[in-house]
């Protein structure tokens, strides 16, 4: 006899107990998704939206979870995918140069309301800021969430190799971006 209390997994696929075990759910990954989608969004009324959706997808497709990865590797990846979807309408829709569509990812970052105007995170967000939409991505699982290459290659269907690549140029081109500020 099994006295073992089930999963939050296992209370999802059940339709009983679905709605009190999304609910948990919520609770458990609103903040750390949040904050994933910020970092690449930059902006908290696009993040809360992107948010929104994510729960939105992960909620319909709830059947589809088949477990094979965890949970909140499973959230990560529809947060992601939604953040890059965002990120590649907002470039589709962008009628300015390059060059202006950094600028205006750096005003946005001064202009943020939760920015509390710390110089040095000012320069090291604008940093990032300038790095490749994949360079961003990796380096803030990394360096924010610090997750292990093998949850990021999960996530990203890259190879953990690559990654380390990715992460190794990132710091490159935010160390010199930070030494030509000073």
């Amino acid at each position: 006899m099994n006295n073992e209390e089930p999963t939050l997994e296992d209370r999802l696929r059940d339709p009983q107990t679905r709605r009190e075990a999304f609910a948990e759910l919520l609770k458990r990954f609103s903040e750390p998704l949040y904050w994933q989608i910020r970092r690449m969004v930059n902006d908290h009324d696009d993040a809360d939206d992107l948010l929104q959706n994510t729960f939105m997808k992960a909620w319909t497709a709830m059947d589809d979870f088949r477990g094979d990865a965890k949970l909140s590797t499973w959230l990560h990846k529809i947060a992601i995918n939604e953040a890059l979807s965002h990120l590649d309408k907002q470039k589709r829709h962008a009628t300015e140069s390059l060059d202006n569509t950094e600028y205006s990812a750096i005003n946005t970052i001064e202009a943020d309301e939760w920015f509390d105007g710390d110089e040095a995170a000012a320069h090291f967000r604008e940093a990032i800021a300038t790095l490749p939409t994949k360079q961003q991505l990796v380096f803030n699982m990394k360096y924010f969430d610090e997750m292990k290459y093998e949850d990021i290659a999960e996530i990203t269907g890259t190879s953990v190799g690559a990654l380390k690549a990715t992460y190794h140029f990132a710091v490159k081109k935010i160390e010199q971006f930070l030494r030509s500020r000073n």
